[in-house]
């Protein structure tokens, strides 16, 4: 009986660890509210509801330990549904709903990564399901191309 209350405090302990390894998805504006005070890039993971790839990087991507590592350290990670009409704010002095956000992107395939620069001025894309790996190489090569070569 004693090993297996052991046992069971040992798997709630782990329960609690892993839950707080992942990343804590935000909504569009409250990572622009989080950047005025402590500017980092936002990662825009934009999806629908029934892309299976979109899921598919939820599970096996989005839960890496690397790629939460990762996400956490340089960016704001937001989640963005594509066809959403319901919720709205505000953005550089416009209202836009999740729908519209995806839009004015130009995103027109998911899952797709939008990264935008700490000052809120410039994107880039990173289309498309991906490995962890091949996710954090990709999303390593699109910054460095699309914003450090303009700093």
């Amino acid at each position: 009986m004693k090993h297996l209350v052991t046992l069971a405090f040992a798997l709630l302990i782990s329960f609690s660890v892993q839950a707080q390894d992942q990343i804590e998805w935000m909504k569009f504006e409250e990572a622009i509210e989080a950047n005025k005070t402590n500017p980092k890039m936002l990662l825009v993971d934009v999806y629908t509801d029934w892309c299976g790839w979109c899921k598919k990087m939820d599970k096996e991507t989005f839960t890496d330990p690397k790629v939460i590592a990762h996400i956490k350290a340089n960016y704001y990670a937001v989640k963005l549904n594509a066809e959403n009409t319901q919720r709205s704010f505000d953005f550089m002095g416009k209202t836009y709903n999740e729908a519209q956000m995806a839009a004015a992107m130009r995103v027109r395939s998911y899952p797709n990564f939008v990264v935008i620069e700490p000052k809120l001025q410039n994107i880039a894309q990173l289309p498309g399901y991906r490995k962890p790996e091949e996710f954090l190489a990709g999303l390593n090569d699109l910054v460095d191309k699309a914003f450090k070569q303009k700093q």
